[in-house]
């Protein structure tokens, strides 16, 4: 603890929210950061549904939650919300706690959403700060007990687009990374996730990141199922037939270029559920937060 303790007060400005460390992901400016206009101010709100929604981030960071007894295991978890929001508890704060029940590191990621008011490139801000995430993490894995080759990443809807978009192009370096760090995710954890950009695609969350007018090589960049290759990490994905805003093509699409690259990945599609069910699809008994936990078992991560 005493480690830990240096090290955050020495690299970076920390503060305790329900004892956790909220954690800013740079150091300094932020690149390709616009100075906001005055009225431009992060929101969070609490609707009737329950749902914690934040929006207008500005100053994005790691939400760490540290386990009592760390197993070495680490995810960057990236909450949903058509790049328009982000809910912060349903699809982040609330799952890392359940990781931490056995010993997995998370740390939830408030990541920037695209807006040209205050980017130089709306489309590559949540791409950059997903990178800059996974540096921050391996740079100082020691520090929290994590193994280097334990670290994934997790997204939910839009955040399952921005996980997989880490997951195929980490070598598209758009952050300061002198060391040559690897910023290659070991596993992928997508949850209903927004895949494609183009037949499928979920038209909000395409809007939010491209614009109305989106060219053909950003529809191309944005299809991560069209980047998949050998090196992509292994996947688990999650997804239910009845989704009326994220088609099961998606995660469809995705897991079939895993097969054809010979990828480990696993897929557990639910007759019922819609979309945004979090942690608990509530049209079945079956818990797919366990049955993501088998599988992490079986591939060594657990």
């Amino acid at each position: 603890m005493k480690k830990l303790f240096i090290f955050l007060f020495s690299l970076f400005i920390v503060m305790e929210v329900n004892a956790q460390q909220v954690i800013p992901l740079y150091n300094g400016a932020i690149p390709g950061a616009k100075t906001p206009p005055a009225d431009y101010k992060e929101a969070i709100v609490t609707g009737a549904d329950g749902v914690t929604r934040v929006s207008k981030v500005t100053d994005p960071s790691l939400i760490a939650y540290i386990p009592a007894k760390p197993n070495g295991t680490a995810v960057i978890i990236c909450p949903g919300g058509g790049y328009g929001i982000l809910a912060i508890d349903k699809e982040g704060n609330n799952v890392a706690k359940k990781f931490n029940e056995v010993g997995i590191t998370a740390f939830v990621l408030k990541y920037r959403l695209p807006s040209d008011l205050i980017m130089d490139d709306k489309s590559m801000g949540p791409l950059q700060d997903a990178l800059q995430a996974i540096y921050l993490v391996r740079k100082n894995a020691n520090v929290w007990g994590i193994n280097p080759a334990k670290i994934g990443v997790m997204g939910f809807s839009a955040g399952g687009h921005l996980a997989a978009s880490l997951s195929v192009h980490y070598n598209d370096m758009k952050v300061q990374n002198q060391e040559n760090i690897s910023l290659r995710p070991n596993f992928s954890l997508l949850i209903y996730p927004v895949i494609t950009f183009g037949s499928y695609a979920h038209a909000g969350s395409v809007k939010n990141l491209v614009g109305d007018q989106p060219t053909d090589a950003q529809r191309r960049y944005f299809s991560t199922e069209l980047h998949v290759n050998a090196q992509t990490p292994p996947t688990f994905l999650v997804h239910a037939n009845n989704d009326g805003s994220v088609p099961v093509k998606n995660s469809l699409a995705y897991d079939e270029a895993l097969a054809k690259n010979k990828v480990l990945s696993e897929m557990h599609i639910y007759q019922a559920g819609g979309h945004g069910f979090g942690l608990n699809n509530t049209t079945t008994k079956e818990n797919w937060f366990e049955t993501m936990k088998n599988w992490m078992r079986n591939n060594n991560l657990l």
